[in-house]
Formats: C-alpha cells, structure tokens, sequence
C-alpha cells in the first residue's frame, strides 16, 4: 500500500509540476522573477520557520542539518542516522485586484528533489529545485482604457545544489552548500499603435528579450542544540549566503508583427536579432538567524529573522526608472504538535500538527511604494511506512497577500497547497545473525 501511495504522490507532482508555469505574479516581471524556494513544507507549514532540525526530515535551509544529531538509539536500533529523500511541488490559486481591475490565476511547480546521506559524523546532501520561476502577462491601458503596451515573459532559474555537514560535538554543527544556478528569463513587449480613426495598425513590432543565466554561490550554515532542562531543549541556527554574481548572456529580437482583434500575434516577419552585451547580475548576500525551545518528539515553537541586502541588487541591461530595491527583511513564527509520537493505536495521535505565521518586506518598490507580503500557514505530517523510520507524507496550506492596490498596482490574495514525501531508509544495514 505505501508504494502504491509514493508512487502516486510523486506522479501527482511532476506532471503538475510541468503543466503550468511556476508562477502568475505581475511581480514575477521584476529582477530574476518570483522566489519559488522558502524552504521544504515542513518549514513552509510553520511560517517558513527553519530553526528546528532532526534525523529524520531534510532541512534544505540549513546545510549543518545534513549531519543532524542523532534520535535515541532505540529508534533505529542503535545504529546510524537513516538516509532521508523528499520531493515536493505546490499549487497556487491567486485573485490579482487593481483600482480598475480583477483576475485570477492558477500555477503548479515542482519544489525540490532532495536526498541527504549520513556517513559516521559527516552528512551529504544534494539535489534540485527550481530558485526562481518567471510567469505574466501585463496590459498597459490609458484613460480611455485603450490597450497602449501588452508584456509577457516565462522563465526562471533552476538551482542544482551539493552540500556537506559536520557533527563537531553533540550539541554543534556546520555545513556548507555550494550551488550551482541555471537557467533563463524570456520578455516580450509589443507597443500597440492605432490609426487616427482608432483602428489597429495592421503591422505591429514587438520586441522579444532573453537572458540565459548562469553562476555559482554558497551558503553556510550553523546549528547549536542543547537540553536547559530534562524535558526542554533549545535551539539555535544561523545560516550566511555571502553575495555573488550571475553571468547573463543576453539577445534582443525585433519582430514585425499583425494582431488579432484580441491583441494576441497571428503573423510574423522581418525578425532582426542582436546580441547584447554579456553582463553579470548581482545576487545579494542574506543572512538568517533562529531560535526555538521544545520538548523533542512532542512540541516546538520557534522564530527567526532574515535579512538579505536586497538594494545591491542590480541589472544593467534591463534598467527599470520606475522600480528600485531596497534592503528586504522578513521574520517568521512557527511550531508543531505531536500528541504521541510512538503510540501503538491510535493513528492521530502520531501525526505532526504545524502552524506558522511570517511578514515580509521584499525588498521591491515600484513608484516608492513597496511590496509586501503577509502570510498564514497550517500543515499536517502523516506517518507513512515502518514505524521505525519515520517516513512521512506533508499536506501544507498558506493564505496570504502580496503588493497594493495604492499607485493602482495589484494586490495579490494567495492560496498554496504543498505537498511533500518524506522518506527514510537504512542502507548499507549490516545483517545480523543469532
């Protein structure tokens, strides 16, 4: 039955994940694109808290999680930490609201592929999952609410990561991620000219601009976990990604175009094309820093603080007068509930029960006003599988808003639902014989 159940789950995701795009937000159009990755869904579920680490879920926030301290010994026998896989992907509903306006949208992503394999005090984790996505279609209308500008664009970047963690002693460890990011963002901008009888031009230009990119960082991290009383443990984690730099090999096409009485292209020629000249993007550095109590296997709550110096950012081919960055910040609060992590009946009494609630500042501000996003999170861990390998199927929910309607931009009211296998398994488990 289990397999049955993992089989379905992860056909579920990839082929959601590859009908739609990543994403639907108008903010998509800025920078790099929308941020996909905020953690697995066990973090996402508690406000995108990521304080808390174990042995038996991955950690992708963290790198020092790849050597997690071990659960007591009775759980796996006495015998090492178990190797951890998860996969994951999110569907996204959103209402888009202007002063003027209404529209909705639906996406559906992969999340990540990830696996973590412990070896004496290291741990190994590596992976892929997409880092930005780029998803929207803008219509620039005048007074009269005549279509002037229409844009479009698609694209993201995907990140493919590697990591290492070491278990310096029992309440320490470190680790490190090095990551490589690819991919590429597509925009394309058709300028609508009318006749003096208002009649639409039979021939139309639009322009068509790629960047393919490429480039490396990483990010550091550490975690301290230590017992303040026989029942209670503290936590505390910090992680530093230092700034680094995306190569952008950049094209601009001009195309001249006929439309339809919709706006939408049904003819094309006399495409001229021209490179532009290869630049390199800024990715700003970001630092991030928790704190949490709980009692292990039963409750945790947890907050934590990122900062990320989003004002360094910067593309000097696609300049944008009306938009700026500045310094984004966000904090998060969260935890989970296990009534009984080990009964023997009752099946709800070992599920995790999470919550979460986070603010942001992105750090975007378009016509001096900035984007914010607000957002609440539940989630469900049901225990699949052996019991002595804690494998769990996650169910996340999040409602939340982004933008303003102030400066007739678009307010966005969301709703996610994530979805994520977590799976353990021995390998390399010595048979024993009496």
């Amino acid at each position: 039955m289990i397999k049955r159940f993992i089989v379905i789950c992860i056909t579920i995701i990839s082929s959601a994940a590859f009908a739609q795009q990543g994403t639907g937000s108008p903010y998509s159009f800025y920078g790099i694109g929308s941020l996909k990755f905020k953690g697995t869904v066990e973090n996402r579920s508690m406000g995108g808290m990521s304080v808390y680490l174990d042995s038996i879920h991955l950690n992708l926030s963290n790198p020092a999680s790849y050597a997690g301290k071990n659960l007591e010994s009775s759980n796996f026998r006495g015998e090492s930490r178990p190797v951890k896989f998860s996969v994951a992907g999110t569907t996204s509903s959103s209402t888009l609201r202007s002063d003027s306006e209404k529209a909705n949208t639906n996406s559906t992503i992969f999340d990540y592929l990830a696996l973590s394999v412990p070896v004496g005090k290291f741990g190994f984790g590596f992976g892929l999952m997409p880092y930005t996505s780029v998803g929207y279609r803008l219509d620039d209308v005048n007074d009269d609410d005549v279509l002037v500008n229409r844009f479009n664009g698609e694209g993201g970047i995907n990140r493919v990561f590697a990591g290492l963690g070491y278990q310096v002693n029992d309440k320490l460890s470190i680790g490190v991620d090095f990551n490589y990011n690819f991919g590429n963002i597509q925009n394309t901008a058709i300028e609508v000219a009318y006749t003096s009888e208002g009649d639409v031009v039979q021939y139309q230009t639009r322009q068509f601009n790629r960047s393919d990119l490429r480039g490396l960082n990483l990010n550091f991290g550490v975690a301290y976990k230590t017992k303040i009383t026989d029942k209670l443990e503290l936590s505390a984690t910090a992680t530093y990604t230092p700034e680094s730099k995306l190569n952008s090999e950049n094209i601009r096409r001009f195309s001249t175009v006929t439309l339809d009485t919709d706006y939408e292209v049904i003819g094309l020629s006399n495409t001229i094309e021209s490179d532009l000249e290869d630049t390199k993007l800024t990715l700003p550095s970001k630092f991030t820093i928790g704190l949490g109590i709980g009692q292990p296997k039963s409750w945790f709550v947890g907050t934590e603080y990122t900062f990320q110096s989003t004002s360094d950012f910067s593309n000097p081919v696609f300049p944008n007068v009306a938009t700026t960055f500045e310094n984004s910040s966000e904090i998060s609060l969260g935890g989970f509930y296990i009534p009984n992590y080990n009964a023997f009946s009752g099946y709800f009494k070992r599920v995790v029960y999470r919550a979460g609630i986070k603010y942001e500042n992105t750090g975007l501000v378009i016509k001096d006003e900035p984007i914010n996003e607000f957002g609440i999170s539940f989630g469900l861990g049901l225990p699949v599988g052996p019991r002595n390998l804690f494998s769990n199927a996650n169910f996340g929910f999040e409602f939340g808003r982004r933008g303003t309607r102030e400066q007739n931009l678009i307010l966005e009211n969301f709703v996610n639902f994530n979805v994520s296998l977590s799976l353990n398994s021995r390998w390399f488990e010595q048979k024993k014989y009496y």
